[in-house]
């Protein structure tokens, strides 16, 4: 059904659905509100009538039950209805990326931004508007960190279909993604509570942090004493009480054991209080972090996965037959035993059964059984969010395709290809082969005529590609390729860099790619264009040449067309294109369709005298 309706219509009819379903939660919401304050009123009656002789006291029970279990029930509801707004919003968040008016209402990525990557701040991965701020619906820091690493990171061909495979899986599983948006928010606080995905791997890695090996017995050992200790103290108590007569000897040598086991005892616990306190306050935080993530590991464990890697995954979320949701709520459940200790009879009884101490191991054993398995729950939890986001986006673009991956490269073969941050109305398609004998396009014309837009559309897609994403493209070959790109360099003041010492920077840079295992592809725009005609045109082409040998394919921009000359030089290697504009009524216009050769007009002076300027 989802394959056959348009993602607006079925995104806004969910959303109604929601919108319908708060509705009537409020509703209830407030009828639960009242039903709460008749049972204070009726509890209050009931009181003033008992005090004047009508009936027992006790009959105040029956408003107390009633208003308990409308506070439960009312707190069900309550837990209920956030989800629904969640839902909502996580619907509104759908129809905005395909209204187009998503930018600056997600989560941008920033954090992720390195202007030392080779292509992050080219390309706009992150940031406001950005690649990232558009796919991630992750609500965890665990998927955006899976998912920044995706676009930053080529995947090989083999993990890239098997990533393929698992988004057309659930691209139309669109409960399943409301559902773990919804859940995993709970884990998106922005607190230091958040999941730590390092530390909790490091947590449930670690050593034992109790090193003593003979622990367990001295705490049996301890634990009997403890008892006889208590049996003891209970027959001093009765005898004391006259209810059990004890000959002198044998009161005599109660008060003896008593007193032998809370030495001992207490000794015993001053002397390990370090080990098993470095247990409990080790365990309090990961357990925390662990429990946001459990409703998310139950809902993924109730699907049956058909791709390989969804398979793996879920697989993966197993210890030794259970699965992970089981074995948080069983560390959950010693976590609720641990907290019991601030009880002041728990703090009394501490000193005979060691409640604390057996908990700790118990904690432990936990950790020793599913402790190495945290760090596959936490990677399987990011890589299925990274995966809804990329299924979403390929849910909503029906249009964009799966690229297809070849041995041999570099490779790029791009059919009706379009930059995936524009609008799909407003985005004009061009045609780009790259590979075989062909390795440079030299693409010229006049300003603002759409040649950065070019080097960005396939730079972009690229990366979407390499990731495991759809492409904004009818059709896209590619082989595996290195992505450099050179065209948002800007100078430094503090760093005491010029815009052509950073641009030069940059391509020494994108030459270094070369040396990898991966051929290159290079994105070079207005070619050294902070130094003279001469200069430029030597030292380009010495760099391409030198891009070229190595193996490397790409394309540059220039405003000198005495560059388009480059292509004279590497013959059949190279070619030129260019972008084009017309003057009508004293406007420019741009169409930013791609054609062979190079431009014969500049706009500069238009552009100034569109401006106001006088030329």
């Amino acid at each position: 059904m989802a394959g056959m309706q348009d993602p607006q219509t079925i995104y806004s009819g969910l959303l109604a659905e929601r919108r319908g379903e708060i509705a009537t939660r409020e509703q209830r919401h407030r009828q639960l509100g009242y039903y709460r304050l008749a049972a204070v009123a009726a509890a209050v009656v009931v009181v003033w009538l008992a005090l004047n002789g009508y009936f027992s006291i006790l009959w105040v029970l029956l408003p107390v039950a009633a208003f308990a279990a409308l506070a439960v029930i009312h707190e069900r509801l309550l837990r209920v209805l956030e989800r629904r707004r969640r839902a909502v919003r996580y619907f509104e968040r759908g129809l905005a990326r395909l209204a187009g008016s998503w930018a600056g209402t997600g989560e941008t990525g920033d954090r992720y931004l390195d202007p030392s990557h080779p292509y992050a701040l080219d390309l706009d991965l992150f940031g406001k508007g950005s690649l990232f701020e558009l796919l991630s619906t992750a609500r965890t820091h665990i998927g955006e960190d899976t998912l920044a690493r995706w676009l930053l990171s080529p995947a090989d061909p083999e993990i890239v279909r098997s990533r393929q495979q698992a988004v057309e899986e659930m691209r139309a599983r669109i409960d399943l993604r409301e559902d773990l948006s919804v859940l995993a928010e709970d884990a998106h606080t922005g607190a230091p509570s958040e999941p730590d995905a390092v530390a909790l791997a490091a947590w449930g890695e670690s050593p034992p942090q109790w090193n003593d090996p003979h622990i367990r017995l001295k705490i049996r050992a301890a634990t009997v004493l403890g008892t006889l200790a208590a049996v003891a103290l209970i027959a001093l108590l009765l005898h004391m009480s006259g209810a059990l007569p004890l000959r002198e000897s044998v009161a005599a040598l109660d008060r003896d054991v008593l007193l032998v086991a809370l030495a001992v005892n207490g000794w015993f616990l001053h002397r390990h209080r370090a080990g098993f306190m470095a247990v409990v306050a080790g365990v309090e935080k990961a357990a925390h972090q662990l429990r946001l993530l459990s409703e998310v590991l139950v809902r993924l464990e109730q699907e049956r996965f058909q791709s390989p890697l969804l398979a793996s995954l879920e697989g993966g979320l197993r210890v030794q037959g259970l699965p992970a949701s089981a074995r948080i709520a069983h560390l959950n459940r010693l976590m609720d035993y641990l907290d019991s200790r601030d009880h002041a009879l728990v703090r009394v009884a501490e000193i005979f059964v060691l409640w604390t101490p057996h908990l700790a191991l118990k904690v432990e054993d936990w950790r020793r059984a599913s402790g190495p398995a945290v760090r596959r729950w936490l990677a399987a939890a990011g890589e299925i969010e990274a995966l809804c986001s990329l299924a979403s986006h390929a849910f909503e673009h029906p249009g964009d395709s799966f690229p297809e991956f070849v041995q041999d490269g570099p490779c790029l073969e791009a059919q009706a290809i379009a930059h995936p941050l524009l609008a799909e109305s407003k985005a004009v398609r061009n045609d780009i082969s790259l590979g075989g004998t062909l390795r440079l396009v030299v693409v010229s014309g006049s300003n603002m005529s759409g040649k950065s837009t070019l080097l960005r559309t396939l730079g972009v897609n690229a990366v979407l590609a390499q990731a495991g994403a759809t492409v904004r493209a009818r059709r896209l070959r590619l082989s595996t390729l290195a992505v450099g790109a050179s065209i948002r360099v800007n100078d430094s003041l503090q760093g005491g860099v010029s815009r052509f010492y950073a641009e030069i920077l940059r391509l020494r840079q994108i030459l270094d790619l070369t040396a990898g295992a991966q051929p290159v592809l290079f994105l070079i725009d207005e070619f050294l264009h902070g130094t003279n005609s001469h200069d430029r045109r030597i030292g380009a082409e010495a760099v391409v040449r030198g891009l070229v040998e190595r193996g490397a394919a790409g394309l540059i921009t220039t405003h000198d067309l005495a560059l388009a000359n480059i292509v004279d030089v590497l013959g059949s290697r190279a070619a030129n294109v260019h972008f084009e504009d017309r003057i009508e009524d004293s406007q420019i216009h741009f169409d930013y369709i791609m054609r062979p050769g190079v431009v014969r007009k500049s706009n500069a002076i238009e552009l100034m005298r569109s401006v106001g300027l006088e030329i």
